[in-house]
C-alpha cells in the first residue's frame, strides 16, 4: 500500500517540474568579468560579451546602479539599457560627468535577448576618490631663474577643493647628477632654488590626491622628463665679460712674447728675409746687357769736377 500512496506525490512533483520552464531555455548566460575603470574623471564599466551558439540575434545589455543606501535604478544621464556594446561610460553624459566622486556606488549588469534575460552580474562597490587612478599632470611649464627653476603644474583634472586637495611631489637632478626630491608641496607653483647657474636640470612631477577626512592618499603617475637650463646671477653675468677680456689680453701678450723670442733667436734669418738685396747701378746693368754701349765714356762725360773732388788727409805721428 505504501507505493500506492507515494505515486500521487511523484506524479505531482513531475507535473510541477514540467510546468516550470527549464533554466537552459529561460535564461541567458550572465556577463562575465565586469571591470570598472576609474582614471582621472573617467568612470567606465566594461564586461565580456555573451555568445550564443544556437541564436544569431544580437544580445543586448542593461546596467543598473544604486548607492550605499537606496534602490536599484536605471542610469538616467547616459543610455545603458538595451545596448549592444559591452561597456557603459558614465562620465560621457555632458554636464553630469558620472557619479558623485565621494559617493559609494554599486553596479550590476545583465544580458537580454527578447524575453530571455540572464542573471545579474554584480560589480564590486567603489568610490571614485578612494579607487581612482591619478594620471600625470596635464602640463608642466618651467621658467629658468638665477640659479633656480620656477615650475608651474596643471593638475590632471578639476576637483572639489572643499572636500579633497592635490599635493605635488617633484624629483629633480642635474643632467649628470643624483636625483633629489621635494615632497608634499601644497601649491602648483614650485620653486627649485639653490641650483648651479648655467646648468641643465631635469625634473618629473607627480600629483597626489588627498582626502584627509577619510585618510585617503592616492599617488598619481609621474610626468615625462622635462629639462631646462638655469640662468646666471648678476655676479656671474658681470664676471663673464671680465674673464673673456682678461683671457683675450693674456692670449695677445703670450703671442707677442712668442714672436719676440723667435725674432731674437732667428735674427739672422729674419734679417735675411726682410733685408732688400743689393742692386747693380743702372749704367752697369745696361753695359752688362750690351757691352758695346759706351757707358764708361758717358760716365766720364757726365761727371763734374765737384764729383771728382777729394780731401787730403795727413797722418802725423810722434815718437815715443
Amino acid at each position: 500500500m505504501r507505493p500506492l500512496l507515494l505515486l500521487p506525490l511523484l506524479l505531482l512533483w513531475v507535473g510541477g517540474r514540467a510546468a516550470a520552464p527549464p533554466d537552459s531555455l529561460s535564461q541567458l548566460p550572465r556577463p562575465q568579468n565586469p571591470r570598472i575603470r576609474l582614471y582621472n574623471t573617467e568612470q567606465v564599466l566594461s564586461w565580456e560579451p555573451v555568445s550564443l551558439t544556437n541564436d544569431t540575434r544580437l544580445v543586448t545589455y542593461r546596467v543598473e546602479y544604486k548607492f550605499t543606501s537606496g534602490d536599484w535604478s536605471n542610469v538616467s544621464w547616459v543610455n545603458c539599457a538595451k545596448i549592444t556594446k559591452t561597456e557603459c561610460d558614465f562620465s560621457s553624459g555632458g554636464r553630469q560627468q558620472g557619479f558623485q566622486r565621494h559617493y559609494g556606488v554599486y553596479l550590476r549588469v545583465r544580458a537580454e535577448l527578447g524575453d530571455l534575460v540572464s542573471k545579474w552580474t554584480m560589480v564590486p562597490w567603489f568610490q571614485h576618490y578612494r579607487n581612482v587612478t591619478i594620471g600625470p599632470p596635464k602640463s608642466i611649464e618651467v621658467i629658468p631663474g638665477e640659479g633656480s627653476l620656477n615650475v608651474r603644474v596643471s593638475p590632471p583634472f578639476e576637483i572639489d577643493t572643499s572636500m579633497v586637495s592635490f599635493q605635488y611631489n617633484v624629483s629633480y637632478w642635474e643632467e649628470t647628477g643624483i636625483p633629489k626630491t621635494k615632497d608634499l608641496i601644497k601649491s602648483n607653483f614650485i620653486l627649485l632654488d639653490g641650483l648651479k647657474p648655467l646648468s641643465v636640470y631635469c625634473l618629473q612631477v607627480r600629483v597626489e590626491l588627498v582626502w584627509r577626512e577619510q585618510g585617503i592618499f592616492r599617488p598619481g603617475r609621474f610626468s615625462n622628463t622635462t629639462c631646462s637650463k638655469t640662468t646666471a646671477n648678476a655676479a656671474a653675468e658681470l664676471q663673464q665679460p671680465i674673464v673673456i677680456f682678461v683671457g683675450l689680453f693674456l692670449s695677445l701678450v703670450l703671442v707677442a712674447a712668442i714672436c719676440f723670442f723667435l725674432v731674437l733667436k732667428y735674427r739672422g734669418v729674419v734679417k735675411y728675409w726682410f733685408h732688400s738685396p743689393p742692386k747693380i747701378p743702372l749704367q752697369i746693368e745696361e753695359y752688362l746687357k750690351d757691352p758695346s754701349h759706351p757707358v764708361l765714356e758717358t760716365l766720364e762725360r757726365n761727371s763734374s769736377p765737384k764729383d771728382d773732388a777729394w780731401d787730403s788727409v795727413s797722418i802725423v805721428s810722434f815718437p815715443e
